[in-house]
């Protein structure tokens, strides 16, 4: 892990991260293949229905519970 606070993945955002976006595309990924977006609150809802319509869209998690679960 970085040093660096990690920033809100919405364009042209550099807000704190809040929240992980955990997400695959189902024509290219295997099941268990997890891409993340990093959102702050603001931001939270426009991704996950960016990622929820196209059916990407896995998981929404606070970032310190899943930093958790990555370390643990």
């Amino acid at each position: 892990m970085s040093d660096e606070t990690p920033i809100c993945s919405a364009k042209g955002c550099r807000a704190d991260a809040v929240w992980v976006l955990a997400w695959n595309n189902p024509k290219i990924h295997t099941p268990e293949r997890r891409k993340t977006w990093l959102a702050c609150d603001e931001h939270r809802e426009h991704l996950s229905q960016f990622l929820g319509v196209r059916g990407f869209l896995k998981d929404v998690v606070k970032f310190e519970d899943w930093q958790a679960s990555e370390e643990g």
